[in-house]
This record gives structure tokens, C-alpha cells and sequence, in this order.
């Protein structure tokens, strides 16, 4: 995987950016424009970076005195014409993974846990199809709303705020949560009680028979293993860049459900179906954030190990011999600086 990266550098600093660039061997195609930035004002310079050395040109960049008014834009290149791909090293029948880019990921998390007005008026969307799901006992329903639901983005704001140990992004999500289900669950409640009111029951639901309720409001031991594996896949997926597993952990946890079936248990008076549920939703809640907190801080952990590890090796092996003709020092300093 390749990245493409932008930024402006102040006129004094860019030589010094471009020897510390030049000196990693993931950077390639560095292109320095002298003067052509106009806000901020400086040099425009651009590089491509394997994700095998995105982590540490991504931490010398951060620490590097660029212009505050700029920024790093850092774009995703998907596929490289004419450059060979650089093969991972297996252990046997694996192959090993490069460790997740960290500014990355953390980005998109912040990106992602924005609470605008949308957010709150999908958590009420979703929290209505659940409820009809409900009532209908229809399952697909049931899953349609948990897809719509906005509220892992929150989830794992929370839980990286937790692994930064930053308060504030934690405090913004965990109230956003508290005002978003509130909101799903008072709407969801005048929803179901005009459903009542109006005669619009469906039969089996006024019998009692309401399979999808009692799946949602009984939690047990299996809706805390679920909680727990959902969390660790969402990080997982979110680290590593896999889009199709992070729905699956939108469709595998009962929050959305959970919140509308409250909702419904206190629109038909069963407070022991709402107990349940409410019992549901804070489990699962509770255990995503947790979970992604741990995730997060477990996986910087074990890649740092590795890159510990992998750092005295790469010094101990020998430099490969060169196969063509050499350049003269002249010819390989960027044609910007002779």
C-alpha cells in the first residue's frame, strides 16, 4: 500500500524536509515546487510513502516545524503502474502484515465522530425501522436499522479518547450517546404509542408473541461474547483498513434494537421487556468502548515490540549490491537543489 502525501513547507525549512525524506528509502517520487504555495505562502512538496515507512515519516513530519496555517493531506493510492510490490515476509502459510498508520487511522476516527444534526436524526431513523421491525417481527428490519445507526462512529471516539487519555473527546461522544439514544428512544416511544392508540398492533405482537423483542431484551453470557467479539473486529477492521468487516460489526451488535425495544416495552407497559433491554444497551455500549480502548492500546503495543524487534535485523543485513551503473553524487541529488 502506497500513500500520497502533500504539504507546504516554509522556504527556509525545505531543505531540511527534503534530506529527511530523501533519507528514507519508503519515500518515493519527491517533487519540490519552490514558491508556488500561495496560502499558506512557501513550497509545495509531494511524495508517495509505503505503508512500511508511513508510521516513522509520518512522526518526523508531526514533529517537524511546518506552517500552522497548512496541512499534511494524505491520500490513499490504490494501485502503483511500473513499480514493483514490495512482499511482506511469511512465516509459513502467513504473511505478515506492515503495522496500521497510526495518524491515519486516528484521523479518520475524529473524522468520523462529528456530531451534526444527521447524526441524531439517523439514530432516530434507525431507532423507528427497529421498532417496526419489532412490532413485525421482522428480522431484516431489525438489521436495516442497525446499518443505519451512526453510533460505533461515537463508540470509537470514546474509545480513542480513552487510549489517548484526552477527556475531552471522550466527554463529547459519551454525551452525544446519551443525547442520541435519548432522543431514538423518547421519538420511538411516541411512535409506538400512536401504534397502540391508533389499533395498529400487529396481532401477534398484542398476543405476546414476539420472538425478535425477546431476543433483544433477554441479554445473557452469549450478548457479552458477541459485544466482545464485535469489538475487537470493528478495531481490527478500522486499523486495518477493511470497509466489509465493520459492517459486519454494525449488524452484530444490539444498540439501535435495544433502544427501540425500550422504547416499544414502555409504549405497551412491559417495564420488565424495557428493564431487559435497557440492561442490553448499556452492556453493549459499554463493552465496545471498553474493548476498542484495549484494542487500540494492545495493537500500538504489540507493533512497537515488532518494530523494536525488526530494527536491529534490518541493521545487521547487508546492503544489496547494486546491479547497474552508478550515479555520480550530482545526479542523484533532486534536480531542484543543483
Amino acid at each position: 500500500m502506497t500513500f500520497h502525501v502533500r504539504l507546504i513547507s516554509p522556504p527556509d525549512q525545505t531543505e531540511r524536509l527534503v534530506g529527511l525524506l530523501g533519507g528514507d528509502s519508503g519515500v518515493s517520487n519527491l517533487v519540490v515546487l519552490p514558491g508556488t504555495a500561495r496560502r499558506p505562502a512557501g513550497d509545495a512538496v509531494q511524495f508517495d510513502v509505503r505503508s512500511q515507512s508511513a508510521n516513522s515519516v509520518f512522526r518526523q513530519l508531526a514533529a517537524f516545524p511546518l506552517d500552522n496555517d497548512g496541512a499534511v493531506a494524505i491520500k490513499q493510492v490504490d494501485a502503483t503502474l511500473g513499480e514493483e510490490t514490495a512482499r511482506g515476509a511469511e512465516h509459513f502459510l502467513v504473511q505478515r502484515d506492515v503495522a496500521p498508520v497510526w495518524e491515519i487511522v486516528e484521523a479518520k476516527i475524529r473524522s468520523d465522530a462529528v456530531y451534526a444534526p444527521s447524526f441524531y436524526i439517523l439514530l432516530i431513523i434507525a431507532g423507528l425501522i427497529a421498532a417496526v421491525g419489532i412490532l413485525t417481527n421482522s428480522q431484516i428490519l431489525v438489521v436495516g436499522a442497525m446499518v443505519v445507526g451512526p453510533e460505533y462512529n461515537a463508540i470509537m471516539g470514546v474509545a480513542l479518547g480513552l487510549d489517548k487519555r484526552s477527556m475531552r473527546p471522550v466527554m463529547r461522544g459519551a454525551l452525544a450517546l446519551l443525547a442520541g439514544f435519548s432522543a431514538a428512544v423518547v421519538i420511538t416511544l411516541l411512535f409506538g404509542l400512536i401504534v397502540r392508540w391508533s389499533g395498529h398492533t400487529p396481532r401477534l405482537y398484542s398476543a405476546g408473541l414476539r420472538p425478535v423483542s425477546a431476543l433483544i431484551n433477554s441479554p445473557n453470557l452469549f450478548s457479552l461474547v458477541v459485544a466482545v467479539l464485535a469489538g475487537i473486529v470493528g478495531v481490527v477492521s478500522l486499523t486495518e483498513a477493511r470497509a466489509g468487516a465493520l459492517i459486519g460489526v454494525f449488524i452484530s451488535v444490539t444498540t439501535i434494537p435495544a433502544a427501540a425495544d425500550i422504547a416499544l416495552s414502555l409504549a405497551y407497559a412491559s417495564w420488565h421487556e424495557a428493564k431487559g433491554s435497557a440492561y442490553q444497551l448499556v452492556l453493549n455500549v459499554t463493552v465496545l468502548i471498553v474493548v476498542g480502548a484495549l484494542m487500540l492500546r494492545l495493537q500500538r503495543i504489540i507493533w512497537r515490540a515488532r518494530e523494536q524487534t525488526a530494527g536491529p535485523r534490518k541493521r545487521r543485513s547487508r546492503p544489496a549490491r547494486a546491479t547497474g551503473p552508478r550515479r555520480s553524487a550530482a545526479s542523484r541529488r533532486p534536480s531542484w537543489r543543483r
